[in-house]
This record gives C-alpha cells, sequence and structure tokens, in this order.
C-alpha cells in the first residue's frame, strides 16, 4: 500500500478465535529520532528494527539530503554516517516528509540552527497540520519560517546563523515540539531549557543521552524541566529499537474484542510515557497480561499476551493520561463500543490536529455503526453496547489518516455486519504488514 496512490477500500468481517504470534514493526517515534540523531554525531550510527515504513522512509531520504550517509544492508541493518551537529548541509531539492509529523517538525529543529535554508512539503494530510507550534519556538533561536496562511507547509525554514540558547515552555503537551526545541538547542551555546506542563514521551531525552550529550529532567514547580547543554559531540551509537507500542495497539485491541482470542505480541516497548493505552484496558477488565519483562537499549519492553475479554466495563480516563496515549485513543474508542457503559476520554484536544480530526472522524464512523458517541473540543464519550450488540454495516472514512483506517478494520472484527473504510492506503506509512500479519492470526480484512 502506498499513501500517495490509488485509493484501496477495505472492509473488515466478523471473526473468531484470534490466535498467533503478532511481530509488529519498529517503534516508529524512536526510529525517526535514531536517523536523525545519527545524522547528528560523527561516525557511524548502526540501527537494528528499524520500522520500514514510508514515514520513516521518507525521513532517511530527509538525512541524506542534508548531507549525512544513510544505507540499508542486506540484513535489514541500517547505517548512518552522521556529519556532526551543525554540519547539516543545504539540500538541493524540497523535502517531502509525505504524511509525517513527527519526521518533519524534528527535522525542521535539526536544521534551524544551521545557517542553511530547506523548503519542506508533504501530503494532502500533513500540509493541513499546524507548524506554528514548531516554528514560533524555533524563532526563538533565530531562524525564520515562511509558509502558507496559518502556518502550513508548504514552508521554507531559514536556519539561524547565530543562534542562542533559549527558555521555552510548551502551551500544549507536545513530545514533537520538545523534541524540535532540544533539537534546535543541540546547535546553541549555553543551556536550552524546556518546560511541560505534562510530561510527554521522553524517547529525545533518553537518546540524547545515550549518543553524549549533556541532558537533565527534573520536577520542579514550573513543571517538567528538561535542560541541553549545546553544542557537544555526539557518539555513534548502535540502536536496537523496539516494537513499537502504538502499532501493537491493533492486534492487542483486537483480541480484547473478538470471542475466543489468545494473541501473543513479543516485544514491546513499554516506556511509561507510552503506555496508557495498556493501562486503560486493564482497568477497563481486558485479559491483558505482561510477560518477560526487561530493558532493551534503556528502553522497558515486555511481551504481550491479549486475550477475549467479554466483561469490559466503560471507564473515566484521566486527563494526566493523555500525552501517554495520544495515539492510541481511536483504537481505545473501538474497545469503549464493545464494553458495558460509557468510557469518558477528557483532555485529548490534540487529537483535533492530528493527520485528522480524529475525535470527529472517529466519532462519524461509531455513530454510523450504530454507537452513541458525544464531543466536545477537548473530550469525548463512547456509550458502550457490550460484546455481540455492536451493529457495524458503514463505510467509514479514512482521512488519508493510518490509525482511522486500522481503527475501523478491528470494528469490523467483532461488529455483527462488516466495517468498510473508503481508503486504507494510509496504513503503510506506519505499518506496512498490517494485513498480513492481521490475516495471519486469523482476521478477515478484503481489499474492495
Amino acid at each position: 500500500m502506498s499513501s500517495h496512490g490509488t485509493p484501496i477500500p477495505m472492509s473488515s468481517h466478523r471473526c473468531t478465535g484470534l490466535t498467533g504470534t503478532a511481530e509488529v514493526p519498529g517503534d516508529k517515534s524512536i526510529s525517526h529520532r535514531a536517523l536523525i540523531f545519527g545524522a547528528m554525531a560523527v561516525g557511524e550510527t548502526r540501527i537494528t528494527g528499524l520500522l520500514e515504513g514510508e514515514d520513516v522512509l521518507d525521513t532517511a531520504k530527509a538525512m541524506r539530503a542534508f548531507g549525512a550517509e544513510v544505507t540499508r544492508q542486506e540484513d535489514g541493518t541500517w547505517s548512518v554516517q552522521g556529519v556532526g551537529v551543525g554540519g547539516f548541509g543545504e539540500p538541493d531539492q524540497v523535502i517531502d516528509c509525505g504524511n509525517s509529523g513527527t519526521g518533519v517538525r524534528l527535522i525542521m529543529g535539526a536544521m534551524a540552527t544551521c545557517p542553511i535554508s530547506a523548503t519542506f512539503t508533504g501530503d494532502a494530510s500533513l500540509n493541513k497540520r499546524p507548524m506554528a507550534r514548531v516554528t514560533d519556538p524555533l524563532a526563538l533561536f533565530g531562524a525564520q519560517a515562511v509558509g502558507r496562511t496559518g502556518g502550513r507547509l508548504p514552508m521554507t525554514i531559514v536556519g539561524a546563523a547565530n543562534p542562542v540558547p533559549v527558555r521555552y515552555t510548551t502551551p500544549v503537551p507536545s513530545a514533537q515540539v520538545k523534541s524540535a526545541v532540544l533539537l534546535a538547542g543541540l546547535n546553541a551555546p549555553g543551556q536550552t531549557v524546556v518546560i511541560e506542563r505534562e510530561a510527554t514521551r521522553d524517547h529525545s531525552e533518553r537518546m540524547l543521552a545515550g549518543f553524549g550529550a549533556t541532558i537533565t529532567s527534573e520536577q520542579t514547580s514550573e513543571g517538567h524541566v528538561i535542560t541541553l547543554t549545546g553544542q557537544p559531540e555526539l557518539k555513534p551509537q548502535t540502536i536496537a529499537v523496539p516494537r513499537d507500542p502504538s502499532s501493537a495497539a491493533f492486534p492487542v485491541c483486537a483480541a480484547i474484542i473478538t470471542e475466543g482470542s489468545d494473541v501473543l505480541i513479543p516485544g514491546i516497548g513499554l516506556n511509561p510515557t507510552r503506555a496508557g493505552l495498556f493501562t486503560t484496558l486493564r482497568e477497563m477488565g481486558a485479559d491483558l497480561t505482561y510477560e518477560n519483562e526487561r530493558l532493551e537499549g534503556g528502553e522497558p519492553v515486555a511481551d504481550l499476551r491479549a486475550r477475549f475479554s467479554p466483561n469490559l466495563k466503560g471507564i473515566e480516563v484521566p486527563p494526566t493520561r493523555a500525552a501517554s496515549m495520544i495515539d492510541e485513543y481511536p483504537v481505545l474508542s473501538v474497545v469503549a463500543a464493545f464494553a458495558e457503559g460509557i468510557t469518558h476520554m477528557p483532555g485529548v484536544k490534540e487529537l483535533r490536529v492530528k493527520e485528522s480530526d480524529r475525535i470527529e472522524a472517529m466519532a462519524t464512523g461509531l455513530r454510523a455503526c450504530g454507537v452513541t458517541v458525544e464531543d466536545g473540543e477537548d473530550w469525548w464519550s463512547v456509550h458502550g453496547l457490550g460484546h455481540g450488540n455492536v451493529p457495524g454495516g458503514a463505510t467509514c472514512a479514512s482521512h488519508l489518516d493510518h490509525r482511522i483506517a486500522m481503527s475501523f478494520m478491528i470494528l469490523g472484527m467483532g461488529t455483527t455486519n462488516p466495517v468498510s473504510v473508503d481508503d486504507a492506503t494510509p496504513i503503510a506509512t506506519s505499518f506496512p504488514i498490517f494485513e498480513p500479519l492481521m490475516a495471519s492470526l486469523g482476521a478477515d480484512i478484503r481489499r474492495s
């Protein structure tokens, strides 16, 4: 599947007894960062387990455009010959980041304190997403941004020739914004400080420390404070990318709502800033266990075992948990449809500026499938119908959003009637093996 190709309608049909092992791809967030930090180190960084979805491959192309040597070996290992902090060269062509908000925002940060210019674009979905949340703090370093009305792509960033360090409080919980500022701070003298009112995923901090940067995190009266000392020489690393918890969410949730299911999902990253969905599912009564818990590359990892859970209950999801599961709310709303009672999800306005307005997209599709959904600017509630009582039968719009498309495919596995999406091509951006993997477990997904 290609996010840039002819639309592929797809339908998901009720099934039972999903069983087997689901080997999901590498973590997308860590894959992006491994390529970018490797490009900013001096020497060769080697990466195993890299997610080879379109989003990450677009980031690899971008790193080549800025002067790093990025190659894939026959055994699947990736090699990045970095150019050092501040060593990016000016690209000859426009940087196309496809569907990836993470890719474009982090790359903007990485080049914003280099004395070069670069123009960024993306697909129709990415070009609708707001970039001011990143370009505003980058301007504090001395970078300039010129884009479309509303701070949207295509956009040209003129890097700061004489960058200065900044102290910045993020207005919304966003690991992308935090990471963009930290990446810009690498090539600024002195200390760059980012303050978060709510802690977000900390892959950038962990990886920067691994590459040899001086970075500290502490909780103060101001919030979560990250301090980075600029202009280090980053040392190349060998990185084993753990498997993506956001991708694992789909086979996990499919097993939970599908009668007779028992699925093992090995090697999943359980960083506390990413594992909110699994905590929430267990609170709802899901039969979800962690096996073989361990540390890999500084990240907590475990094998997940998910079994059919017929007695799910609706719950109040704490708003403080939103940052740790923001990408998983669409598929959580699917599970909520099969629970008894109301699942209320507050503090989620970030969902409205993702690849699509994910609250609107899921609410519209769930309603068409017979589920009552209420929503506001910063919250939504799903009125669960219980196992076996969700009608389905609708064709839902994916809005060029991979997580929306996959969530509706999971929904159809437990509904009375099949559920379809108008276009499943975006799935390739993050989970290129979704179809064959789910089929191997026993799912009935068909291209129309």
